[in-house]
């Protein structure tokens, strides 16, 4: 059988089409830009071709607002599909915490003044009012709406702004970004490589020095911390934080700080107040296995619980 030999100037002409196309293709890079949601400012840093990056903010910025608008304070649209499915993730955390996450814990905000940033130690008789106020049993949902009694008032604070960042990731995922990093003040969800080809590599802040008390390497993961440096004011030498136990009516006592690692930084951030207020955070983070946290009490003793990732001290000589 007779074969031909390839025609040299096609292959030459497929050969520089070939090119032509490698050459053509999008190339990716780093881009980093800031967004201002949540009262904070929101840092992204997406790996992707430069003509993919005004799509991605502006699907970031629509996930980010759609959650804004809805969780934030005075706004309670209570039949929306997306409070009703933010109430189920947060009714989940409070029945798993035994009451230590809640999100109606609104009226002791106004209380201590957390919501006017009117600061004041109210009287034992106020707070014992006020708690008969708060509690998720309280919500009811008929009809595909909740239901609040007179004086309930919902705070989304411990776990809105975590599930605007899970959304935000998202809508990244949806155009193909392989690789990035969404932190909004704190709450943060990376995957992928970080530039330098690494995990990324996320600081836990000292809740008392400047600096930080170590760094976490992690990635296709969401962070979240709570603490009481975080909204406090100071009476007479004493701290009174945001973060309250739902059965007193007083900031939680015990810890200085929380940082949770997971799946999904709305858990991470509803599950860091559980942890920071509940006194058996073992037992509530065995409810979670996939998660894992860096506890500090208020000694200034630092300890792992939950699910294990790699956590370098930086605080010690």
């Amino acid at each position: 059988m007779l074969t031909r030999s390839p025609d040299k100037k096609l292959l030459f002409i497929l050969a520089a089409l070939l090119a032509a196309g490698i050459s053509c293709r999008p190339k990716e890079r780093w881009h980093s830009f800031t967004l201002l949601f949540f009262d904070t400012v929101c840092d992204i840093q997406v790996f992707c071709p430069s003509e993919k990056l005004p799509a991605t903010r502006d699907a970031i910025s629509r996930a980010f607002a759609s959650c804004d608008e809805r969780f934030s304070p005075g706004s309670q649209p209570l039949s929306d599909p997306l409070v009703l499915e933010l109430y189920q993730k947060a009714l989940q955390v409070n029945q798993a915490s035994a009451g230590s996450f809640d999100i109606t814990v609104g009226p002791l905000l106004d209380l201590w003044g957390f919501s006017s940033r009117a600061y004041r130690i109210p009287l034992p008789e106020e707070v014992k009012a006020v708690v008969t106020l708060v509690g998720m049993g309280k919500i009811n949902l008929k009809e595909n709406t909740l239901v609040l009694p007179p004086g309930v008032k919902l705070d989304w604070g411990g776990i809105a702004k975590g599930w605007g960042v899970d959304l935000a990731a998202q809508a990244a995922f949806s155009l193909g970004i392989t690789h990035g990093f969404i932190n909004a003040g704190g709450d943060l969800y990376c995957w992928g490589r970080n530039p330098d080809h690494q995990n990324w590599r996320v600081g836990i802040k000292n809740p008392r020095e400047p600096g930080y008390l170590g760094v976490i390497s992690v990635t296709d993961s969401g962070v979240a911390t709570s603490g009481d440096y975080q909204r406090y004011f100071e009476r007479n030498g004493r701290r009174y934080h945001h973060l309250f136990d739902p059965k007193t009516g007083y900031p939680a006592q015990g810890k200085r700080s929380v940082t949770v690692v997971g799946p999904e930084t709305a858990l991470c951030d509803a599950l860091s107040t559980a942890l920071f207020v509940g006194s058996s955070p073992e037992a509530i983070i065995r409810n979670y296995p996939a998660y894992g946290a860096i506890l500090v009490d208020d000694r200034g003793n630092v300890v792992a619980i939950g699910k294990p990732f790699p956590f370098n001290r930086l605080d010690r000589p």
